[in-house]
């Protein structure tokens, strides 16, 4: 069961689930914040039908393959457009999200766990961890990797930077920073001393 949690963030297109990968290889166990926040949503669960009886039947997919899902188009529209609506689903998904991240992390069997999450300090999950690793990249570099990666322009990945923490905010606020504009071996070397850091910091 492990007590010890690191947390680590990064912006869109920063690197962060290759660093969190190579965490994994090593032995480590990573919860993704996303992951969570989708399987707290999924069809049968508690917080899906808070959400249906709030927003209605068109707040989840009618027909089709997806059928009994979130509809997330309609969803982030409504929300969007209306703050309080905001409010009403972070109040229902906010506490089945953190509930489950704790759930996970303190089930972990590897010696220290990961929270992978690209909104760590704007959630408030920064609480549940005791260090805090930022995985760094320029402005330039995330918005040509999320470009090739995602296949979005350059447009749609500068208004997700805009909501979430600048890179200023980040590093001035990360317990240890891994900067990312190099190859993936350069990658991996910082992360080997700092997980040796943190398997001492785990077992004190």
């Amino acid at each position: 069961m492990a007590t010890w949690i690191l947390g680590v963030t990064g912006g869109i297109g920063s690197g962060k689930t290759a660093a969190t990968d190579y965490l994994q290889q090593r032995g480590i166990t990573v919860v993704d914040a996303d992951v969570v926040a989708r399987e707290v949503v999924a069809p049968g669960t508690a917080a899906l039908a808070a959400i249906t009886t709030h927003f209605g039947p068109q707040a989840i997919i009618q027909e089709g393959p997806q059928a009994g899902q979130l509809n997330r188009p309609w969803m982030r529209q409504c929300v969007f457009s209306d703050p309080s609506q905001r409010l009403a689903l972070e109040a229902i998904t906010h506490p089945a999200i953190r509930d489950t991240l704790l759930q996970q992390l303190m089930a972990a069997p590897s010696a220290y766990a990961v929270l992978a999450s690209p909104l760590l300090w704007e959630s408030g999950q920064v609480n549940f961890v005791q260090r805090t690793l930022l995985i760094d990249a320029s402005e330039a570099t995330q918005l040509q990797r999320a470009s090739q990666r995602d296949g979005v322009s350059p447009a749609q990945i500068e208004a997700i930077m805009k909501a979430q923490w600048s890179r200023a905010q980040r590093l001035a606020r990360a317990d240890d920073v891994v900067s990312n504009e190099g190859s993936l071996d350069e990658l991996y070397h910082q992360l080997d001393a700092l997980h040796q850091q943190y398997l001492e910091l785990a077992t004190r």
